[in-house]
């Protein structure tokens, strides 16, 4: 993203030393040490390292699927997982403020697509008429005709289609997406490509995505490589190269 557009759009997600380790003493493992990290409104930055590195770990904590064990956090500028913060403040916050996107679209069989978006808002409390109609106009949006198909009749594609859908259906300002474009051909990954940066642009949202695609590293605003639990570094994907730190990562296992 450029430096002056940083400077003027809000941050969505901020985190400052935040750590996360499972067990205790000699079984204890250091899934996150202290990761600094701020992603802007309208920015796309991709997560990438090696399988275990600690991505999809980082991307629970700014999901609030997972506490941190220290550091703190902030999501469109509200502090998480402080004072005395409650589980209903973390479901708020999935349900309104955080889309996922995952390597399988994960909708449910016996919804058609339009139901599977619509419901997605009837949990977050809008009406039942008032959410279809939004699911109709979001999947017109993103140029998806097949809105009364169930998943088993729609291509991957169109799948993840819907599932994208789904995960914007509240206007979310945060859109964590793991591995994404894993299951699809270049054709339907470059789409899936598409349709995130139209979010990003034209909803102002903070996009995350975790991947191993080099492909796909060019799309990024800026790409920030992990190892070990730990931020290695950052590049402009735009640039000729990599930086020596990210050419030394090895590539996901999965």
């Amino acid at each position: 993203m450029d430096e002056h557009l940083s400077s003027v759009r809000p941050p969505r997600i901020e985190l400052r030393g935040v750590c996360k380790h499972f067990g205790r003493a000699a079984t204890r493992v250091d899934a996150l040490v202290d990761i600094t990290l701020t992603v802007h409104a309208g920015e796309m930055v991709g997560l990438r390292g090696p399988s275990g590195c600690g991505k999809s770990t980082l991307l629970n904590v700014i999901g609030c699927v997972t506490e941190p064990s220290g550091g703190w956090m902030r999501l469109d500028g509200e502090p998480v997982y402080e004072n005395r913060f409650l589980r209903r403040d973390l479901r708020r916050l999935r349900l309104t403020r955080i889309g996922f996107i995952f390597q399988t679209h994960n909708l449910l069989p016996f919804l058609t697509a339009t139901e599977n978006v619509a419901e997605a808002m009837e949990l977050a409390g809008t009406g039942h008429a008032n959410a279809r109609k939004r699911a109709e106009a979001l999947l017109d949006y993103f140029d998806m005709r097949q809105v009364h198909a169930y998943p088993s009749e729609l291509s991957g594609g169109m799948a993840q289609r819907v599932a994208i859908a789904r995960a914007i259906a509240n206007g979310p300002h945060i859109i964590l997406a793991d591995e994404p474009t894993a299951p699809l051909d270049s054709v339907r990954a470059d789409g899936v490509m598409n349709l995130l940066e139209r979010i990003a642009k034209d909803q102002l949202a903070a996009v995350l995505v975790v991947t191993h695609d080099e492909s796909i590293f060019h799309r990024f605003d800026r790409l920030i490589a992990m190892r070990d639990g730990r931020i290695e570094g950052e590049e402009l994907p735009g640039h000729p190269a990599l930086t020596s730190s990210m050419t030394g990562l090895g590539r996901d296992a999965s």
